[in-house]
């Protein structure tokens, strides 16, 4: 009998795909757990992800007109009980500052004194002290639209964590816009919503279905909660991205109002918007496979990193020198839009031990240099999203890295989309969507469902049913073909189909 492969990651995705997405995490040294529970330590690998969907995404805002600015992190609980659907939707995980000091106690250990008049949430979001702020801002039609982001950190007092996916803290961007008119403000709601769906899949190769959410799935405060979601490899859904179209809500509760062209008075209409490090998660459940993470070249922290390989101080002087002008040629050369990144990884490890760790840190490419391959002038170069292995002539490689890169970004894209459209069915009555969604071992579930697409009324009645088999609604997807049929669950006829998934 053949011997099973060997694979670096410990269980494998089938075995068990919560911990083989932690093993992961640990093994691409991204992230950490912290002191403080719940919250994480990123690393500088994990961070340098993070920072290159930041600087895209920060291009794509600025391009679209919006501008970077900064809000407190503290907010006044005042100002949350305004806006009453906004703060139940929040109260259960804000973290509350009550005292401003700590002294001496009793026992020798410190104590809070110095008790606050009004007590600050720490920022969970912040519609409420944005909404203020604009309040103050706007007096005129003249002053809108405001187009503003914010780069930050948010607090939500999460039970349950697991690394990038929910953490208790988080890093993420949050757009928040005022306009004198609806037809803008939703215009703005979809723009923000498309621009996420271009970034999800043109650069993270992760395909998205952009749709609406149910009333019960909306936004706190919000009128409509546009959604991106995306199927990971253990076939449950990713909520990656929302823009919240916010009507007049938020304004009637800060007093955002503006005197109009015809010196009447008028309230904004606002929208906010917001993706977080969860796209790291995102990334690796999408791409992963069971040697490690594979990163998409256009986020890659490096997109090659080359390996001297050597067995004495003789060969070693020839191979940097050859592997220091191959660096420098690689790097000048491009790759959308950017100098390729190249790291020189000439530690003090065995040749083996620093290529398994950069097929676990997903490394596009991987180009070994030995005495050998200079004697060809040649290169052998390791592709980590196929596994694939060749010697390449130097200068081949250095003029067609742009391509090779390209070629792997398209196909994690292909790749991904080929799992979702396989994992993905039309169901037309209830018995086959309970099937679906239900595994055949109940202790320890399989991989199992995707995503399903059926017609259905919203009623309260399938919220038990749902809850049941811990399946929810994603969306109603926006571009979905006007038909007639029956709700699977009520056999009311409707002409609304919705992608059901279990999620994250």
């Amino acid at each position: 009998m053949a011997k099973p492969p060997k694979n670096a990651i410990s269980p494998t995705r089938q075995e068990d795909y919560p911990e083989w997405y932690q093993q992961v995490v640990r093994a691409a040294d991204l992230a950490e757990t912290s002191d403080v529970r719940g919250c994480m330590v990123i690393k500088p690998w994990g961070m340098s992800i993070w920072e290159n969907m930041q600087g895209v995404l920060d291009g794509m805002f600025k391009a679209t007109g919006h501008e970077n600015a900064y809000f407190p992190l503290f907010i006044p609980m005042s100002f949350l009980e305004k806006e009453a659907e906004h703060v139940e939707g929040f109260a259960k995980e804000c973290a509350v500052v009550t005292h401003h000091r700590l002294e001496p106690g009793p026992d020798g250990g410190l104590v809070p004194s110095g008790k606050l008049a009004e007590p600050l949430i720490v920022r969970p979001t912040s519609e409420t002290i944005i909404g203020a702020t604009y309040a103050r801002w706007v007096e005129s039609y003249r002053d809108l639209p405001i187009l503003i982001n914010q780069w930050a950190n948010v607090v939500r007092w999460e039970l349950r964590t697991r690394m990038f996916l929910r953490t208790a803290e988080f890093l993420w961007q949050e757009g928040h816009t005022a306009h004198a008119t609806r037809d803008e403000a939703w215009e703005e709601t979809v723009k923000i919503l498309d621009l996420y769906a271009d970034f999800a899949e043109n650069h993270m190769a992760m395909p998205v279905i952009k749709g609406e959410k149910t009333a019960g799935e909306r936004f706190p405060g919000a009128v409509s909660t546009l959604t991106i979601e995306a199927m990971m490899q253990d076939r449950k859904a990713l909520q990656a991205g929302t823009s919240h179209f916010l009507g007049q809500n938020f304004a009637h509760a800060q007093q955002i109002k503006f005197q109009d062209q015809h010196g009447k008075e008028a309230y904004c209409w606002t929208t906010s918007w917001g993706v977080s490090t969860r796209l790291v998660g995102a990334l690796i459940m999408t791409h992963s496979d069971d040697d490690g993470l594979i990163v998409p070249p256009k986020l890659a922290p490096r997109h090659v990193v080359v390996l001297p390989i050597y067995r004495n101080d003789d060969e070693r002087a020839d191979v940097l020198a050859y592997c220091d002008s191959l660096k420098q040629e690689l790097e000048a050369q491009s790759f959308a839009g950017q100098p390729i990144r190249v790291q020189l990884d000439d530690r003090d490890l065995r040749g083996g031990e620093k290529n398994w760790q950069w097929i676990k840190r997903g490394v596009p490419l991987r180009c070994e240099v030995g005495p050998k391959d200079i004697a060809k002038n040649g290169v052998f170069v390791g592709r980590r999203d196929t596994g694939t292995k060749t010697p390449r002539d130097r200068a081949e490689f250095v003029a067609t890295i742009g391509e090779a890169l390209q070629a792997s970004q398209d196909g994690l894209f292909q790749k991904a989309l080929a799992q979702r459209e396989e994992n993905s069915r039309v169901i037309e009555n209830l018995d086959e969507f309970r099937e679906y969604f239900t595994p055949s071992n109940q202790e320890k579930p399989e991989i199992h469902g995707g995503f399903a697409d059926c017609f259905f009324t919203e009623t309260p009645e399938i919220d038990k049913l749902l809850k049941d088999l811990k399946v929810t609604i994603r969306c109603l997807p926006l571009d979905q073909e006007t038909a007639s049929g029956k709700c699977i669950f009520t056999g009311q006829p409707t002409t609304q189909r919705a992608i059901f998934a279990k999620a994250y």
